[in-house]
């Protein structure tokens, strides 16, 4: 009888002590995926490093930090949701609008799920749970010593003949309106679309204004190729 109750009781320890070696382990695990979550995870080279022009940017809320796809077929996933990269233009542009100097940094195309969390914001723009998507990371510079008016991305047209307008920006990080004189200004500006299966598209800047809203510069238009 004893030594049955002594088996029992060894059983007993054991199976705690396996449960108590399981639990760390599996907190280790919960405590890593939710810090990938956060800082987000790319199927991209450890040594890639994110392009110079991103160093003061603050990460916009509610699209995927994608400053490290810069090869078609990459992926990030991070809290607002997953991208790939589908499409992809990184040769910059730059142009003269009067006192204004624009340089297009980059063009890229995505395939987007966003994280259910952001679900209502982007209801204002479609009802799809995910969807394809352009964007552009843009600098502006005012050159004159007054302040002036102007919208980097007024209008873009893609090769699939569709059009979107300022009006339809998901990123909505005040690029656009009064920069001051010497300002410079740069972020993303980007369109949620219906055919991703583009060559090429055409974006269209606003006129340059001044603060009196005389226009001082007509748009210009600029091409860029996939």
């Amino acid at each position: 009888m004893k030594k049955a109750i002594y088996f029992y009781l060894a059983a007993a320890l054991l199976l705690a002590g396996c449960s108590g070696q399981a639990e760390p382990a599996a907190s280790a695990a919960e405590n890593q995926a939710e810090q990938e979550t956060a800082a987000g995870t790319a199927d991209v080279s450890e040594t890639t490093e994110a392009p110079s022009y991103y160093d003061e940017y603050v990460q916009n809320p509610q699209v995927v930090d994608d400053r490290l796809l810069q090869e078609v077929g990459q992926t990030m996933r991070d809290s607002k949701g997953e991208i790939k990269l589908t499409n992809a233009n990184m040769a910059a542009q730059t142009s003269s609008v009067g006192k204004i100097n624009l340089t297009i940094r980059e063009a890229k195309v995505f395939h987007f799920q966003p994280d259910y969390s952001l679900i209502d914001f982007y209801h204002s723009y479609t009802h799809d749970a995910e969807f394809d998507m352009v964007k552009f990371f843009v600098g502006i510079e005012n050159t004159s010593d007054a302040p002036l008016h102007f919208a980097p991305v007024a209008l873009v047209e893609t090769s699939a003949e569709e059009t979107k307008t300022w009006e339809d920006d998901i990123y909505l990080e005040e690029l656009s309106g009064e920069i001051a004189p010497g300002e410079t200004k740069s972020g993303n500006v980007g369109f949620i679309i219906e055919n991703s299966e583009i060559n090429a598209l055409t974006v269209t800047t606003s006129d340059v204004f001044d603060k009196e809203e005389k226009k001082l510069e007509d748009a210009k238009k600029i091409d860029i190729k996939f």
